[in-house]
């Protein structure tokens, strides 16, 4: 009798078992509170249910809303839930730094907090590699370091692919991801930031075939009240992020239609610079560059006029470099900040906007130099001037954001890669702004300044300092490499 009762307490437990591990595999937020001791929020969750249920998943995503961290759980829950061996999970982002830093960092937490619950996964987890004995189960990698050829051989019943901060990654990169994750239950899920119109994330988030989310930093917690629990909310996007955002960018901007309402930004017929090609012009990692590509240096100034900023920028050969700015009406302050950016540049030349109090400006430089305190060539600019072709552009200014801001976006001529993320998101936004027309005489123009900032509430100062620092008079008027 006691035999008898022995192994139908075996068999009603390995019952329980076998029930909870399909609850598990049936509900990915049960298993991450039971696992994990963690809740996640109605988005996450609804992230984890699609991952579950459709084969293609895209999640174009506001900023701070634990897009990485599901994406790290839903690693964990994929490998833990599986049977050994059956299952594998390959995650790549646009850099090893995203990779290291973002995913695995959330992937090496999850296994921590489950060792530290006394209930570990199964296998070894190191920086970025996830093994089960000797076979490697999961691994992260920038997309540089994948072999083609190793993706072919990638081969399993249940693989999930992970493609964090997608908007970086070229459309190579997806088609091998396809390649390995053909079966019925295999999953790819694609996550980040929707910041360029052209990429091919885009592409996919537009596309029937893939289940496609979106989360506004309005849908999160701290916007809509939804019950979680209080230690969650400071890891979320919260109120003072989002106006800092519609106070430095704007609502319009495509910065803040990106990481707070989490959508694409479009390219506006009537813009004079498309989002798209100054996106195209930032490649996820700095190019290197040789010497005879890093000049000339020169620097282009917009003075501040009206509470507006007084910026200066950087050239190098193409490369976009740094910035200076200041708020001041004082001419005497913006000469300072313009010699403090020629000593730490070494630059060549120094093109300033003479509109305001630009003449004044010019001439100290001028005299400065005389004096042998600098040793830049100085140029006034008067961008309300006619341009140097009146047949096809109503003033200089006109010219300047075509032939310079349109031309070079549209090239790739312009390298802003070496920026840091702030200062690139600002000048995006700022280029991205003026609007044009054709006059009566079918001639480009561009609207004015004070146009741009009345229908946006700021001023596109870093943009007209950044084509200045591309100009350079030469015979009648203008060119610009």
């Amino acid at each position: 009798m006691g035999v008898l009762s022995g192994a139908a307490a075996r068999l009603e437990r390995e019952a329980e078992e076998a029930a909870k591990k399909r609850r598990w595999l049936e509900q990915p937020a049960t298993w991450i509170k039971d696992r994990l001791g963690e809740h996640i929020w109605s988005k996450q969750i609804e992230i984890a249910d699609s991952v579950r249920d459709h084969r293609l998943t895209a999640v174009k995503s506001c900023h701070g809303s634990g897009k990485s961290f599901t994406a790290s759980r839903l690693t964990a829950w994929w490998l833990d839930t599986h049977p050994p061996g059956e299952a594998r999970v390959v995650t790549t982002a646009p850099t090893g730094d995203q990779v290291r830093a973002i995913l695995w960092t959330e992937i090496n937490g999850a296994v921590m907090k489950a060792a530290a619950r006394g209930n570990p996964f199964p296998g070894r987890v190191n920086e970025t590699d996830w093994k089960l004995g000797k076979q490697l189960i999961a691994f992260g990698r920038k997309p540089s370091d994948y072999n083609p050829h190793a993706f072919q051989g990638i081969h399993a019943k249940f693989v999930l692919v992970i493609l964090d901060e997608a908007c970086g990654i070229n459309k190579q990169f997806w088609t091998a991801a396809n390649s390995i994750a053909t079966g019925e239950h295999c999953r790819i899920l694609a996550i980040g930031n929707p910041d360029d119109p052209s990429s091919h994330f885009a592409r996919v988030c537009a596309s029937e075939r893939w289940n496609t989310i979106r989360i506004s930093a309005f849908d999160t917690p701290n916007f809509t009240d939804e019950d979680v629990p209080e230690d969650l909310r400071p890891n979320l996007v919260s109120h003072a992020y989002v106006e800092e955002m519609a106070e430095d960018y704007g609502v319009e901007s495509p910065t803040y239609i990106s990481k707070v309402t989490g959508d694409f930004p479009s390219d506006s017929e009537d813009g004079v610079v498309q989002l798209s090609k100054v996106r195209a012009c930032s490649s996820p990692e700095p190019t290197p560059r040789a010497a005879d590509q890093l000049v000339p240096i020169e620097l282009g100034v917009d003075l501040g006029a009206g509470g507006d900023e007084t910026c200066i920028r950087e050239r190098r050969g193409m490369v976009v470099g740094r910035e200076w700015r200041t708020r001041t009406r004082e001419s005497a302050h913006a000469v300072g900040l313009v010699m403090q950016a020629i000593e730490e540049t070494k630059a060549t030349a120094v093109k300033v906007d003479v509109i305001g109090i630009g003449w004044g400006v010019v001439g100290r430089l001028q005299e400065l130099r005389s004096e042998g305190k600098h040793k830049a060539a100085i140029y006034g600019v008067n961008v309300a001037e006619a341009s140097a072709k009146p047949e096809k552009y109503s003033r200089l200014r006109s010219q300047l954001w075509w032939e310079i801001g349109r031309q070079l976006s549209e090239s790739r001529g312009w390298d802003f890669s070496h920026l840091e993320e702030k200062d690139r998101e600002r000048l995006v936004s700022q280029l991205t702004a003026p609007k044009y027309t054709l006059d009566s005489s079918g001639r480009i123009t561009v609207e004015k300044k004070d146009e741009t900032k009345k229908r946006l509430g700021r001023s596109p100062d870093n943009a007209d300092a950044l084509l200045l620092a591309f100009y350079v008079e030469s015979g009648p008027r203008v060119r610009w490499i």
